[in-house]
C-alpha cells in the first residue's frame, strides 16, 4: 500500500488496494468482471466481493468445476 497504510481494511478499495488484498496484479483483477461500485465518480472493489470471490476459489488439488454428471454417472457404475 504506502506511506499511509491503514490499521485496518476499508470496506471500499481502488484497483491497486484491491488486487494487493487478493495478491494478484491490477491486470488480473480487471480480468475477473468484478462488479465496483461507485462513490464520488471513483469506481471502487467491495472488500465483501472481494472476500466471496476468494472464498469461492477452489482449493489446491480440487477440480474449480467440481464434479460433472458423467463422475456420478461412473461412481454410480460401480
Amino acid at each position: 500500500m504506502g506511506a499511509h497504510d491503514l490499521a485496518f481494511v476499508p470496506r471500499l478499495l481502488p484497483a491497486p488496494q484491491a488486487a494487493h488484498y487478493l495478491g494478484v496484479s491490477e491486470t488480473t483483477l480487471r480480468g475477473l468482471g468484478l462488479p465496483r461500485k461507485v462513490l464520488g465518480g471513483k469506481r471502487l472493489y467491495d472488500r465483501l466481493t472481494l472476500d466471496e470471490y476468494a472464498s469461492g476459489l477452489p482449493d489446491d488439488g480440487q477440480s474449480a468445476e467440481g464434479p460433472n454428471s458423467c463422475d456420478e454417472i461412473m461412481r454410480a457404475m460401480r
